[in-house]
């Protein structure tokens, strides 16, 4: 285990893709991917059952702010839906 700690950037509302700078100050670009299976460092740091993204290219963390609901498909909105497969209409329309 490393002594030092891991250290874990914001994700912004939105953001897709990593702004990481390099030695030359060039954006590392790369997608940011949900990590469902993060080490037991990054386990240890962050807690069980957060959410966690890795860029693809240079492995940089990031967790989401909490006004973030661009999570794909964690944070939706229940609606109702009629027999035929349609969501139902919320008053009068």
């Amino acid at each position: 285990m490393s002594a030092e700690p891991i250290k874990i950037k914001e994700k912004k509302p939105g953001q897709r893709a990593c702004d990481e700078k390099d030695a030359k100050g060039k954006l590392c670009v790369g997608h940011l991917k949900r990590w469902y299976t993060p080490s037991e460092d990054v386990v240890q740091q962050v807690g069980k059952d957060v959410e966690v993204y890795r860029c693809e290219r240079c492995h940089t963390l990031y967790r989401p702010v909490p006004e973030d609901r661009s999570s794909a498909g964690l944070r939706y909105e229940k609606r109702p839906v009629n027999i035929l497969g349609d969501f139902a209409r919320r008053g009068p329309h």
